[in-house]
């Protein structure tokens, strides 16, 4: 890693089905993912209070619920790309 934005904030490679609203919605979860541990690092060490921690963790987690809403993701899960209709 050259540079200390890599380090802080690793990606990786997206496996799915390659879609724009797929990629935008694992770009979120990586983001949740990466602020959660942060978040979980200073509760941890005792520099954010549990009931801080707690709140700070829901109000990420209902972004990216919205953010699944709104990319309409998983709104039918048995439609692949061998299941589509011609």
């Amino acid at each position: 890693m050259t540079n200390s934005f890599d380090f802080l904030y690793p990606r990786s490679r997206y496996h799915g089905e390659v879609k724009p609203e797929n990629l935008v919605f694992n770009a979120n979860l990586q983001e949740f993912a990466q602020r959660v541990n942060f978040i979980v690092a200073l509760e941890s060490n005792g520099k954010l209070a549990p009931e801080v921690a707690y709140a700070e963790i829901e109000a990420l987690w209902n972004k990216l619920q919205r953010s699944k809403r709104q990319l309409e993701i998983g709104n039918n899960p048995f439609e692949g790309p061998e299941n589509k209709a011609a």
